[in-house]
């Protein structure tokens, strides 16, 4: 993979987790990276351990004023702005049956209008760039049914198509936005199915963050400038069949 010398990415839901191993791996390649989450004393320790090459930001992503200051202290700080990775999400499952109306317009709100107000805020500073990569995590849930996932699948098969109409819309600018599913990850919004049998998966295990963000690290790296739209699965082999 090449460098990320010189690149700055915004990474949201980077306090712990998935979020936080995807801008390790992103410093670790040479880039700077601007932190955010709503857990703001888990943020600034995250941020305080991969030290100059990151700052945290404290950011509700369905705002769109948070969005702009975001989107601002990247270039103020680091002058220049190469990528976002839309990180952060909700997960809550319920039969669709018993899904509330307050619980689905909160996952689309975080899981869905969040990424959306997160690429329009960074489009000028991306063209300002020359160009840059969008990479949306989605879920398996967002391609295939899932029992119980009525609101998380209906926010995650959005941003499945807000990704690919996206991708059209911003490559004449040198955009690219491509998606990312991860099936069962490792990580503290999914402890409390960590133990459960995964002998269902060809590779029989949960993924760990490492794994997705390795693979987040090649989409905002210039080794994939040839690739938007695509959907890359991270998921074991679940989705194979």
């Amino acid at each position: 993979m090449k460098t990320l010398d010189g690149k700055v990415v915004i990474v949201t839901g980077a306090a712990r987790g998935q979020g936080a191993a995807e801008a390790a791996l992103l410093t670790a390649a040479g880039a700077r990276v601007v932190l955010t989450d709503v857990r703001e004393e888990e943020g600034r320790a995250v941020a305080a351990e991969l030290g100059g090459a990151a700052v945290f930001v404290r950011h509700d992503v369905t705002s769109a004023e948070d969005w702009t200051r975001v989107a601002s202290t990247a270039t103020e700080t680091y002058g220049r702005l190469d990528a976002l990775v839309n990180n952060a999400a909700l997960w809550r499952t319920a039969p669709v049956q018993e899904e509330t109306e307050e619980s689905f317009a909160l996952l689309l709100r975080v899981n869905l209008l969040g990424p959306f107000l997160g690429m329009r805020a960074v489009v000028p500073a991306l063209r300002e760039a020359g160009g840059g990569s969008i990479v949306n995590v989605s879920s398996t849930a967002g391609l295939i049914g899932i029992p119980g996932h009525a609101a998380y699948g209906s926010s995650k098969f959005g941003l499945r198509g807000l990704t690919r109409s996206s991708a059209l819309d911003l490559a004449a600018y040198g955009i690219r936005v491509n998606s990312v599913h991860p099936g069962a990850i490792d990580t503290p919004m999914t402890a409390a199915v960590a133990g459960r049998d995964w002998s269902h998966v060809p590779l029989g295990r949960m993924g760990h963050p490492q794994e997705v963000g390795e693979l987040i690290a090649f989409l905002v790296s210039d080794a994939s400038s040839y690739v938007t739209g695509t959907e890359f699965t991270v998921d074991g082999g679940l989705t194979t069949g």
